[in-house]
Parts: structure tokens; sequence; C-alpha cells
């Protein structure tokens, strides 16, 4: 990137909405991102991928860099990312393979293992009959979560208990994703740690969420009071600093660049389990990702500088 770098001469495409099922929670990320980045001084541009017209003035329009804003299928999982490869425009987050790898949870959980880093017991199935409830309690034990395997914002996502839950819960996650993800329920406390940069990433402040619901589901991510950050966390510097290197190895060896976000949890010998991790974290006024650049001295306007920054690298 040169030197000559001014926020005041850089046209941005901002991404929002979309056609997944987290387009009202895009759509609130755009807005944030966009006062965020109108602070900072950028002209921005605000473009819904699900308005054709929109993406002809994203092909046409005079643009530096995208923001990319979108969660969900076709702006998180490499669609998108494809598309700007294409019209050769740079774009925040992570590459078309980097953002797909991380969207499939259960893909992801392979390169978790091969990096030595902890990950709950899986089993991913492709179709409700492939295989019995019997045989997914013997690998991931009777207590566990299922989950779609490519959805994100914990969109049905079930924390269940017995044969006739187990089953109760495939059906609604196959009824949202083509294939799911069931895995051992690890009972603690949750944290996220948010990862900047590209060849040289470094962790940010952790951030313990504590929701008010029995885990960090739809409404305690989105709902104002729905959960609460406690950043930093209240962790011992040991436990500080493992869970940011395992953040920061998951971002490594998933291929990210310029951000991404890790959830964890802590079970009750204090070993730190990785769930999953987010390459478009959310930037609403109760996101994360925002909440852990402050701890770390960056406000909002800032932190969507230095992205742009990571992306005309």
């Amino acid at each position: 990137m040169s030197d000559t770098f001014t926020p005041q001469t850089c046209n941005v495409a901002l991404l929002a909405g979309g056609r997944s099922g987290e387009r009202e929670i895009s759509l609130a990320s755009g807005m944030g991102a966009k006062k965020a980045l109108e602070e900072a001084g950028f002209p921005v541009t605000v473009i819904d991928p699900a308005d054709k017209e929109d993406l002809k003035t994203l092909i046409d329009g005079d643009f530096d860099v995208a923001f990319i804003c979108l969660h969900g299928k076709y702006g998180e999982d490499g669609t998108m990312q494809g598309m700007l490869e294409i019209i050769g425009l740079p774009y925040i987050g992570s590459n078309v393979w980097g953002s797909a790898l991380a969207m499939d949870k259960a893909k992801a959980k392979v390169f978790y293992t091969q990096a030595g880093i902890r990950t709950p017991q899986s089993v991913t199935l492709c179709s409700p009959d492939e295989k019995s409830v019997e045989d997914i309690i013997e690998q991931v034990g009777r207590h566990c979560v299922v989950k779609p395997a490519t959805e994100g914002s914990a969109l049905g996502v079930f924390i269940v208990e017995g044969e006739e839950a187990i089953a109760d819960a495939l059906g609604k996650a196959f009824a949202i994703d083509d294939g799911v993800l069931v895995e051992t329920y690890v009972e603690g406390d949750e944290y996220t740690v948010a990862v900047i940069g590209n060849d040289e990433a470094e962790a940010l402040p952790v951030i313990q969420i504590v929701p008010t619901n029995e885990f960090y589901d739809f409404e305690s991510k989105y709902a104002p009071g729905g959960s609460q950050h406690l950043c930093p966390a209240p962790l011992s510097e040991d436990a500080t600093a493992a869970v940011q290197r395992m953040a920061v190895e998951a971002h490594r060896v998933l291929g990210c660049r310029g951000v991404s976000r890790s959830d964890f949890i802590m079970d009750g010998e204090g070993a730190f389990w990785i769930l999953e991790t987010n390459t478009i974290p959310g930037m609403t006024g109760t996101s994360l990702l925002p909440d852990a650049a402050r701890a770390a001295g960056m406000d909002f306007p800032a932190l969507c500088t230095k992205l742009i920054e990571l992306a005309l690298e």
C-alpha cells in the first residue's frame, strides 16, 4: 500500500444486506460500519448484493475497496469474494478459500484438529437418514449440540439431550441446511477472540460472553441486553495467552486474512475448546469485534481504517 493513502481519496463500496438468513443483521452491521467509515473520512456507497442494479453499480463504479458486511451465505462463504476477485476490486477480510473453509464448520474442524487446536468431538451428516440416532450418540454422547454446517449467527443451533430431542433437532437443522454437524456438548463459559492482520496476525483482548439465555444464541447476539461482554475477560495471564494463541493459530490454519473472530468454551478443568471461526464478524452496536478493538485502544473508525489498510496491503 502506498504511503499516500488517505481516507478522503479512497472510495468504499460497503456491501450489506444480501440474500442469506442473516440479511437483517447484515444491514445493521452495514449501518454501523458506514457511520464509522464516514467518521474516518471515507466516501461510502452502500451496495446491496440482493439488488441486481446495485451489483451493476459495484462492477461499473469507481471504487478502491469493498468493505464487506455480509453475514452467512453469498457473503461470508467465498461467493462474493470470488466476484470481487473477478472484477479486480480489493476487499476486507479473507479470500475465497479462507472464507469458504471457515464458513463450513465441519471442514474447519478437520483443520483445527490437524493443527492441534482442541475442538469438540463431532459427526457430520449430509442427509437425515445417513446415521441412526443411536450411532450418533455412540460417537458424540447423549448431550450434544446440533447445528447447520454452513449457517452463522447461531441460526438453527440446538443444545439437546436424549434420542427424541436429538432426532427433533436434526429435523429442524436439515430444514435450514443440507449439511448438519452434531458435536459433543462441552459445558463451560463462553469466550471469543478477534484476530487482526494478514501474515503478522495478532489477537485482540479476550471477551467473555455472559448470555441471558442458555447459550449465545441469535437473540443473545443481537438483542440489546441479550448478553454481557466482559472485556478484557477475567482470566489469568496464562489462560488469556493460551486462548489468544489458539485464535491466532485458527486464523493462520484456515488461511484467514484481515480479520477473524473465533469462539471458544472453557470447560471446568480450564481447557479451551474452539467452536468456530467467523471471517466477517458483526459490526453492529452490540457486536464483539468493535468491543475488543476498543479494549485495545482502537475506536470503531480506526478499526475500519485498519481493515481497509490490510485489504490494500
